[in-house]
């Protein structure tokens, strides 16, 4: 593993969701994900509680299982209404980056258990159903860890996609690697592996006056 040594600013702007340029023939070696994780337990935490727990699958017959309910998840989604390839349909221009975005969801559906490592974020208790302020901390504990483990695999080579099309089937998920359901939350399904290159760019996005409010919406 050689680090990028990338700028903070540069690391913020260019990781990206990586789907097919995912190296799925490259094995991710156990210390650089400890490395990762480590910049990721710096995140903030709510009452500085740290209810996070972080799992990695890298047993290729879980990878397999946890694959097959992710792609049950999908084709659902794929046939819905919001899918990506579905959006912005009246915006020619949007539209085709759409459906360039729902070819690369179709590759990663199609790839998910071929990824050398399956990173499954944790948090302990079940907030569903609770109001707001109840579910902000927990939430708002676990994303920044996970978003700055994603960083930390990019300055390090590695490519991420933040996925939740398996939470449909989070209890069956649960039982392939033996997360205790009703007292542990899953929060997402991001495939690690090293990228094919590694010279990615900032995206393009809405222009900044377009959301941006001061003192009122």
């Amino acid at each position: 593993m050689t680090a990028l040594h990338l700028s903070a600013d540069e690391v913020l702007t260019t990781t990206r969701t990586v789907r097919k340029r995912l190296d799925f023939s490259r094995p991710v070696e156990p210390e650089v994900i400890r490395e990762c994780l480590e910049i990721a337990l710096q995140a903030p935490s709510g009452s500085n509680r740290q209810q996070w727990q972080f799992v990695f699958v890298t047993d290729p017959e879980k990878r397999k299982a946890i694959a097959d309910y992710y792609r049950r998840g999908y084709y659902e989604y794929r046939d819905g209404p919001t899918a990506a390839g579905k959006l912005f349909a009246d915006q020619p221009g949007r539209s085709q980056v759409q459906k360039r975005v729902m070819t690369s969801v179709d590759y990663l559906a199609e790839h998910m258990q071929d990824a050398p490592v399956l990173f499954i974020p944790c948090f302990y208790g079940r907030p569903d159903g609770e109001p707001a302020s109840n579910q902000a901390s927990p939430w708002g504990s676990i994303i920044p860890a996970t978003w700055s483990f994603m960083l930390a695999a990019r300055e390090r080579g590695l490519g991420t996609a933040w996925t939740t099309l398996h939470l449909d089937y989070e209890k069956e998920v649960a039982e392939i690697i033996g997360i205790p359901y009703e007292q542990v939350t899953q929060v997402a399904l991001i495939p690690v592996a090293y990228t094919i290159g590694t010279d990615f760019k900032p995206a393009p996005r809405e222009s900044l006056d377009n959301v941006l409010h001061w003192n009122k919406w």
